[in-house]
């Protein structure tokens, strides 16, 4: 005779009672005509045979999760995520390693073998790549530089040095993009363009599945473009009277994602056009701190980002 444990149909209602209803076990006795210790024994089996599982959630993730789905909404966005504020200093400049890690995450879930993946230059990009996360099996993905950047300042935070950690990281694939970041006239840019081996990068850029970009802001105090030398401090100011908030791949832009006012300068740039950028189906912001907001509004209205990894101090100011 079949036992009254081995009632699957019983062992649910038992624990729908439990769990879902709140009733005791001594008030689940009376409903089912069952004694304490089947009550008890059901509870039990319903745990071993997955029939309950029990998690236990961040309140912090909880909350975020309501305001990705709100950023997302308002900004018309494919993905938000958004991580506690944790800066730690690399020098003077801040950074956020909870950030960095959830990057790397992001990455692990959407990537894909045969990928191509462009990556930008700067530090929240080495902070991702440096980040301490798990990836737990290799993805076969080949990483792009999106800018140029040899024999300069800063070799570590550079778009080739980074493709390159990544491609290490993941145990994919790396190409290598070796051309200045910033051309004297865009005359010399256009004619190093025509050569072979660069064309055969820049061809790339039409056919990236992803491409992860920091966004820097006009600062004299956190620039990274102002430390590695493309621009100097007047220059940055020009531009900050001009209205520039932020810039990605080196391109400035202003609060309403306009490229023009800075157009002199964003057109001896040598890397990704940004026409082709905002055809990239996954093209991945990541900036954290208050003082990000306006470029990344900025870059969300030029449509530069469509995915965007925050920390809660930048999403509660997006809100």
């Amino acid at each position: 005779m079949k036992k009254i444990v081995d009632d699957v149909r019983l062992i649910f209602k038992c624990c729908s009672l439990y769990y879902q209803d709140g009733l005791g076990q001594k008030e689940i006795c009376e409903v089912l005509g069952i004694s304490r210790p089947t009550v008890s024994r059901m509870l039990t089996i319903g745990k071993e045979r997955g029939i309950v599982r029990i998690e236990i959630q961040n309140p912090d993730n909880i909350a975020y999760g309501k305001m990705e789905r709100e950023i997302e909404k308002k900004y018309d966005l494919q993905e938000v995520i958004i991580v506690p504020s944790s800066p730690i200093s690399d020098g003077q400049y801040p950074i956020n390693s909870e950030i960095g890690s959830a990057t790397l995450e992001y990455l692990s879930r959407v990537l894909m073998d045969g990928y191509l993946v462009g990556i930008t230059m700067g530090l929240a990009i080495q902070n991702v790549v440096r980040s301490d996360y798990f990836i737990r099996s290799p993805i076969k993905a080949t990483f792009v530089p999106l800018v140029g950047g040899v024999a300069e300042s800063r070799l570590d935070i550079h778009s080739n040095y980074l493709a390159q950690e990544f491609a290490d990281r993941f145990v994919g694939a790396c190409i290598q993009f070796f051309a200045p970041a910033v051309f004297s006239r865009r005359e010399v840019l256009e004619g190093f363009l025509e050569e072979k081996t660069i064309r055969n990068v820049i061809r790339l850029y039409s056919r990236l599945d992803l491409v992860l970009m920091g966004i820097g802001i006009p600062s004299t105090e956190h620039s990274t473009i102002l430390q590695t030398g493309y621009v100097d401090r007047a220059v940055l100011e020009e531009f900050t009277a001009r209205g520039a908030v932020g810039d990605i791949a080196l391109r400035y832009f202003d609060a309403n994602g306009d490229t023009t006012p800075f157009q002199e300068f964003n057109e001896r740039v040598a890397g990704i056009p940004l026409d082709t950028l905002k055809k990239i189906p996954r093209r991945v912001g990541v900036a954290g701190g208050r003082q990000k907001k306006d470029a990344v509004l900025g870059a969300i209205r030029g449509g530069f980002i469509n995915v965007l990894i925050t920390d809660i101090d930048c999403a509660e100011n997006l809100i």
